[in-house]
């Protein structure tokens, strides 16, 4: 049976430009959908390495009304995903990260640059392009945020929009003096539109005025309804519940395959895990660790921020060090963080080895070669890394949050009991929890029969997009067959 069609929104799409794990679920979940027949067309920024990816792009319609200055829509197909890019050099054309300059700083222009976006999907929404006309707008995060609100106050007829909350800790706040700007009439200025504590709030706009929205795990669509996750809007969300629903992202299982995977030492899989000690070896190596085969090797593939618990990975350092484990980090984010783990692979040679930036083989390497991976968020929406650690049989600690609860079972004595278990959970997020936790690793770790049965049930899980892309063609389904309002 043929689905709506959709028109995903999004500011990055992997693998053609990548910050986070919305590229990554906004460059699968299209392909995913197409498999439950619902065919998906992508729109995103014209970026440097989008538009040198894209080789016969062919021009489909002009756009000289948008804010910040006219542009022009391409249409292409690369990396197997369908798509609209909209090019627009004066907003995209330029270098590094799409959302914050050299200096570190956002870029200043940003309101606008994001707000093109969604009024090109809000045009190509109403009918812009000849022979696509979508019945689903579907924004991911603050960038997309203003597309509802550009459908919501452009009248009807339009298609249904479906908003869905990556990260609710990012939100596009900016100033109310640029409501005209935008393109948005001043009606929209009000507590139930784009207003949100005297600024125009992207996020906000997309939450109020979208039809439905969505978030990326069950635990954290109930999570952000309180006023510990919910960063303010949880007052918001509260007040529609009854459209929203959380829905869990997976991982694209042909890129994270470790029967396949080019950037590990051996591939290996359930039935032959024996490649796993070789990358083992190879991390020990490529981080300066001791080549010990029996040590209890512990990997980290994360953002070096207070929302991923790093501080306090940082403070629990000596006991993962006392308990005779040994810690593999890679990853970059604020400045004392980074110093922190540096300053910890001198003081604990050998124990220690931190690779400070991002490096796609060696976050290969880690899932296939470490023993255990930690995840001490504060907050998680989903989660990606503890689903690759889960393909490749890294047995998951992690905090007891959001999607990381969703997706990994403790392996607590009633679980053992039911043959059910698949990594460990702690909470609260602090030191003295987390210490804990690394000891009763260690523990399970000299059981090794217990650890290797824990292993398979963590290579057993089901951590792909069948499941969640079923999950979202039956919410379009339904969206599409009810009226607009």
């Amino acid at each position: 049976m043929s689905g709506p069609v959709v028109l995903s929104v999004a500011s990055e799409v992997f693998p053609l430009v990548k910050t986070g794990g919305l590229a990554d679920v906004a460059g699968a979940l299209p392909p995913a959908l197409a498999a439950e027949g619902v065919p998906a067309r992508t729109l995103l920024p014209g970026y440097p390495a989008v538009l040198a990816a894209l080789g016969d792009a062919q021009p489909v319609r002009p756009l000289p009304d948008l804010p910040a200055g006219p542009a022009r829509l391409l249409a292409a197909r690369a990396a197997g995903l369908d798509l609209f890019v909209l090019d627009a050099p004066h907003l995209y054309d330029r270098p590094g990260n799409p959302y914050v300059g050299a200096d570190g700083k956002d870029w200043p222009d940003n309101a606008l640059r994001f707000a093109a976006l969604a009024a090109a999907a809000a045009d190509i929404g109403r009918g812009g392009v000849p022979g696509f006309v979508p019945d689903i707008v579907h924004a991911h995060d603050w960038q997309a945020g203003l597309a509802p609100a550009y459908l919501h106050y452009g009248g009807a007829p339009r298609p249904r929009t479906v908003m869905t909350v990556h990260n609710i800790a990012f939100q596009g706040q900016f100033p109310a003096a640029l409501l005209n700007d935008l393109g948005l009439p001043p009606h929209a200025w009000s507590v139930d539109g784009v207003e949100y504590y005297g600024a125009i709030g992207y996020l906000k706009a997309g939450l109020a005025l979208a039809d439905r929205i969505t978030t990326v795990s069950p635990r954290y669509a109930m999570e952000i309804r309180t006023p510990e996750f919910g960063m303010g809007l949880d007052g918001l969300l509260r007040s529609r519940a009854g459209v929203l629903t959380g829905i869990l992202n997976g991982i694209d299982t042909g890129y994270w395959n470790p029967s396949t995977d080019p950037h590990l030492a051996a591939t290996f899989d359930a039935k032959r895990v024996g490649g796993r000690a070789k990358n083992k070896a190879a991390l020990q190596a490529r981080l300066g660790l001791a080549p010990e085969p029996d040590a209890l090797l512990f990997g980290v593939v994360s953002r070096l921020t207070w929302q991923k618990g790093m501080d306090v990975l940082l403070d629990a350092v000596p006991d993962l060090v006392g308990h005779g484990g040994q810690l593999a980090l890679v990853g970059s984010g604020e400045a004392p963080l980074e110093a922190g783990f540096q300053a910890a692979v001198a003081a604990y040679p050998g124990r220690v080895g931190a690779l400070i930036g991002f490096d796609e083989a060696v976050a290969h390497l880690v899932q296939g070669g470490a023993d255990a991976l930690l995840v001490p968020s504060r907050f998680e929406p989903c989660g990606l890394t503890q689903l690759c650690a889960l393909r490749y049989g890294a047995l998951p600690v992690v905090a007891r949050v959001g999607g990381l609860a969703d997706t990994v079972i403790d392996a607590n004595e009633m679980a053992l009991v039911a043959n059910a278990g698949n990594g460990l959970q702690f909470s609260p997020v602090t030191p003295e929890a987390l210490a804990l936790t690394l000891e009763r690793a260690a523990d399970l770790w000299r059981d090794r029969p217990t650890w290797r049965l824990l292993q398979r049930h963590a290579m057993a899980a089901e951590v792909g997009w069948r499941r969640p892309a079923a999950q979202y063609a039956a919410l379009f389904r339904e969206l599409a067959a009810s009226p607009a309002h």
